[in-house]
Formats: structure tokens, C-alpha cells, sequence
């Protein structure tokens, strides 16, 4: 693959189709959101002194039967302090935050970091259970983790999918949210929308997607997963020279017996190639409607946004208390490639809530 192709398909990110075509076919005005006058900048964090390249700092993973999954997940902080859930997405892992914790459990917070289905230790209760990667099941999956833990509400952040979870709580859940942290903005899949064409350049920035739609696609992630997730992290955050021993720690969690079954479905239901579950259709259907979230959130451009990186795109889907940050020369991993900054926005998103 020659570097002009590569730069091409970064530049026409996921997102911003994501972005503005969800955007597109929406016919309602909404409030304009207001704004705190509290910045990131403002808030103090203590530095991590105990920085370990080739050792996970995520030693102890534990598991608990949560809905439909037994989950893996880290915990780290005071179990007695305010809750915080840090959600990755593909093809990462809970080491995209393994620099942000310290900074959030030197402050208090109780954080707990799962693996989604899929990924990691996480495995599926029974066997004939649909390896389903719908967007509502991914989200129903925390509301369980959630719920098996019992934590009433949590200030909720990530990034990739995990942001589009983040999203979903908060709009369908948001008595269990405290405050929001998304990067990528408002990325509710909208699967009418996705059924327009992009032009061609646009298109581009989608090839697994539909690579992903063939069966050669399947097989080929199948065989070479690694080097298929690493060449994504290049292509997303060109600027970040992350070295091997930082993507082995995240490709452990792709050694999944269901990993590739529900990255696949994920993609192909976007597409409707691949159909939902029906318990998550009541779900699906509200997010349909493009709900508006009215917790306290915090939004998060970067490079890896293009176009809609500066939020004006999706500001009205928030009309709580609500602030957007653009990161330049930061890629689509924002927690790893800018741990400090990314634990300052939830600290200060914690704030907005009260916590």
C-alpha cells in the first residue's frame, strides 16, 4: 500500500461520514447548548512517575456475569469514590487508557475500564447466543456491567465505539450518567442515512467496511488480525509512533474466540447485511429519533475528524451543560496519544456534574 493511498484513507475518516451523514436527514431544530466556564486547562493533575512500556499496568483483570456476558475489566482507585467507566473501542483494548487512570484515580475516582464483547477476557454466558455487535448491544452491555456492580450512575468515557456507547447511554440512560465524555462528537449510527453514497474519495476511507462484507474480507481479518488492527492505528493517527510492545498489549485482546464474529457483525449491521437482536429494537428505534443527550458532556475533535472536527456539526444534539475541545496533531486514539489531556476533560466533565 503506497503512503498516498494511506493518507487518503485516514483523511476521509469514518467519522466524518458518520457525522455528517447522520446529520444530513435530520429535519429538527434543537436548542443551542450552553456552555461552563470551566476549562480542562484549569484542572490540576498530579504526573504518573511509574511509567512501564512493556508491562501492563492492568495486572489483576477481573470478571463478573453481567446480562448476557461474563466481563473482563481492570479496576483501579477507591472503591469508594465517584465511579468513573472508560470504554474502548476496535480495534483497541482497555490499555488505550492506561495512562489516563492514574491521573483519575489520583484524584479520587473510583475507575473501572471493561472489555467489550469481543475483546479481552470478556466471553458470552452461552454458547447459542448471537455474536451480535449491534450499537444498542454494546450499550446494553455496560447498562448490565453497570447493574452486576451496583453502580446507580457513572461519569462515562471513550472513544470509537466506545464513545458511540457513551452517546447511547447517556441519550437512552441518562439517569445512569453523570457526565459524558465522547471523542468524535454525536456518532449514534444511522442506518437510513448510511444507505446513501458517498463520493468516491469519501468512500475510500470505508474500505474495511466493505471489505468486511465478503466473505474473502472475514477470512482475511480472520488470518491476519494483527497486522490488520495495526495498519488501522497507522492509518488513523498517522502522527502517533506508538512502538510494538505498546500494540502487543492491545492485541492480546484481540485473542478472543469471539472477536472476529463480532467485529464483522458490527460493520455488516451498519450496512444491513447482518440483522439486530429483537430485544434491542425498542432501543434501536429511540436512537432512530436521534435523541437529544441532556447530561453534562464533553465532546472531543481531532485530526482524525476532518471536516466536523470543531463540533458545529452535532452541538445541537446536546442541550445540557455542554463544552467541545479540538486536539491537533492528535489522532483517532486520543487517550493514548494524549493521556493527560484526555484525563483533564473528564476531570472537568466531573466537575459539570458535580462530582
Amino acid at each position: 500500500m503506497n503512503s498516498n493511498l494511506m493518507k487518503t484513507q485516514a483523511f476521509y475518516s469514518r467519522r466524518r461520514f458518520i457525522s455528517a451523514a447522520a446529520l444530513a436527514v435530520s429535519s429538527t431544530q434543537l436548542s443551542f447548548v450552553n456552555a461552563i466556564n470551566v476549562n480542562a486547562s484549569d484542572v490540576v493533575l498530579r504526573p504518573n512517575l511509574n511509567k512501564n512500556k512493556t508491562n501492563s499496568r492492568f495486572q489483576s483483570i477481573k470478571q463478573i456475569k453481567a446480562g448476557v456476558l461474563d466481563v473482563g475489566y481492570a479496576e483501579a482507585g477507591s472503591p469508594q469514590g465517584p465511579p468513573v467507566i472508560l470504554l474502548h473501542g476496535w480495534p483497541y483494548d482497555i490499555h488505550s487508557f492506561e495512562e489516563v487512570v492514574p491521573l483519575l484515580t489520583a484524584n479520587g475516582f473510583r475507575v473501572l475500564l471493561p472489555f467489550a464483547r469481543g475483546f479481552g477476557s470478556t466471553r458470552f454466558l452461552q454458547k447459542e447466543t448471537p455474536r451480535n455487535g449491534q450499537q444498542a448491544a454494546l450499550a446494553a452491555d455496560v447498562i448490565a456491567f453497570m447493574d452486576a456492580l451496583q453502580i446507580e450512575n457513572a461519569i462515562i468515557a471513550g472513544f470509537d465505539w466506545g464513545a458511540r456507547t457513551a452517546n447511547i447511554i447517556a441519550a437512552i440512560w441518562p439517569q445512569r450518567c453523570k457526565a459524558m465524555v465522547a471523542v468524535s462528537g454525536y456518532i449514534v449510527v444511522d442506518r437510513v442515512a448510511n444507505r446513501k453514497p458517498l463520493p468516491p474519495k469519501a468512500e475510500l476511507g470505508w474500505w474495511y467496511q466493505y471489505y468486511f462484507s465478503t466473505d474473502r474480507g472475514i477470512t482475511g481479518y480472520r488470518e491476519n488480525t494483527n497486522e490488520f488492527n495495526k495498519l488501522i492505528w497507522e492509518l488513523a493517527s498517522p502522527k502517533w509512533k506508538f512502538d510494538e510492545s505498546t500494540f502487543l498489549k492491545s492485541a492480546k485482546a484481540f485473542d478472543n474466540p469471539d472477536h472476529v464474529e463480532i467485529v464483522v457483525h458490527n460493520y455488516r449491521w451498519r450496512l444491513e447485511l447482518e440483522p439486530g437482536e429483537s430485544q434491542y429494537e425498542k432501543i434501536e428505534e429511540q436512537l432512530s429519533r436521534k435523541p437529544v443527550i441532556e447530561v453534562p458532556s464533553i465532546t472531543v475533535g481531532s485530526d482524525f475528524d476532518g471536516a466536523v472536527a470543531d463540533g458545529s456539526k452535532y452541538k445541537t444534539r446536546f442541550s445540557g451543560t455542554y463544552k467541545h475541545y479540538v486536539l491537533d496533531g492528535i489522532g483517532h486514539n486520543v487517550p493514548q496519544e494524549a493521556p493527560e489531556r484526555f484525563a483533564s476533560i473528564i476531570l472537568e466533565a466531573a466537575k459539570m456534574s458535580g462530582s
